[in-house]
């Protein structure tokens, strides 16, 4: 596949990829459908990583996860595999878990609480900022330089939510700004009421798919199939209400619910390329769509509960999300099992 095609995708949805929006054709029109092979190829998906995963910035986490210096999360994000830590100053960095001598993991646990990130292959160390702190013999050496020896570091951003973003781009400034394709995400008025610092982990899940991340984005941002395949939805969501709005870089779903759903309300988001936030009075989850692969994905979900809800109305959200992402796992994974039998080329899309 030509990088030129991937490079003019707008990064806004995966309906844009093609160059025809809603606005375009007035809403009358079918449009098309990404084309099979863009699913299962594996010279695609390589493209993918190098282009889009390793420049694009991505929502990975949120900054109450991290309360005192040390406190460290581990993630794996499409073959890379990355630490996101709060340092002694309270600065919330991240860095690549590669160590420095013979790239052995540096961090083997997910999550937890460092004193100093050690290597246990040959015993290099680093500070809680990146910097090597210790390398057995080689200040013997006149001609290594210690501080050119650090942990690879991964640029960061915070927004005004507290979300936690990273861009694995390795030039000194990434390519692409986060303003320039993010600026405004964080203000979203729907938003305002809600103080996402009130909101503590409860748990984290997973689920593993044998199916393209795009599958399980796509799935995500239409909700066509929520009658016929989500029963339960009803019960906090109106569904005639759905709509999705196009921004850069981001789309919102718009429930615009009536009063009868106020109270458990969910707003959600989806940025591009693999994550999406959902937030409700009692409950908010950040949802990651992880390629493994051209046919492999995980799904992880960061699960938070307000601190000020009680028990059952947490619960109530939380349990319905959890059977929802069950019911699209069953989706997702019928639809790429035809995908690759390179019988389908690709299919009609409403275009509302």
């Amino acid at each position: 596949m030509p990088k030129q095609i991937l490079s003019k995708m707008p990064p806004t949805s995966f309906l844009t990829f093609l160059g025809k929006t809603t606005e375009e054709n007035n809403g009358k029109d079918t449009i098309r459908a990404l084309p099979a092979q863009w699913y299962t190829s594996r010279e695609f998906y390589e493209l993918e990583r190098r282009s889009i995963f390793g420049r694009k910035w991505q929502l990975i986490t949120h900054r109450s996860r991290f309360q005192v210096p040390g406190d460290f999360v581990r993630y794996r994000l499409a073959g890379y595999d990355f630490v996101i830590i709060m340092d002694r100053e309270r600065q919330i960095g991240a860095f690549h878990n590669v160590c420095r001598h013979r790239t052995y993991t540096v961090v083997e646990q997910d999550a937890g609480k460092k004193n100093i990130l050690a290597c246990r292959y040959h015993g290099w160390s680093y500070g809680l900022n990146g910097k090597l702190a210790k390398a057995p013999d080689y200040q013997k050496l006149s001609g290594f330089e210690k501080e050119q020896n650090g942990l690879f570091r991964i640029h960061t951003h915070i927004d005004k939510l507290g979300f936690v973003w990273i861009n694995l781009d390795a030039a000194t400034q990434p390519e692409i700004s986060w303003e320039a394709e993010f600026e405004g995400v964080d203000e979203q008025e729907r938003l305002e009421v809600f103080n996402l610092d009130d909101y503590e982990l409860n748990h984290t899940w997973e689920q593993k798919l044998p199916a393209n991340w795009k599958i399980l984005a796509d799935n995500f941002n239409e909700c066509y199939h929520c009658k016929t395949t989500h029963p339960d939805i009803p019960t906090f969501l109106s569904i005639d209400a759905h709509d999705v709005e196009l921004k850069d870089g981001h789309m919102q779903h718009d429930h615009a619910a009536p009063p009868e759903f106020k109270k458990d309300c969910v707003n959600s988001t989806y940025y591009f390329p693999g994550t999406s936030t959902s937030i409700s009075p009692h409950f908010m989850m950040i949802q990651k769509f992880l390629p493994e692969g051209p046919v492999d994905s995980t799904m992880h979900y960061e699960v938070y509960k307000n601190k000020h809800s009680s028990d059952e109305d947490f619960r109530f959200i939380a349990d319905m999300y959890r059977k929802v992402m069950g019911e699209d796992k069953v989706l997702c994974e019928g639809q790429m099992g035809n995908l690759k039998t390179g019988v389908f080329t690709s299919g009609e899309l409403h275009p509302q």
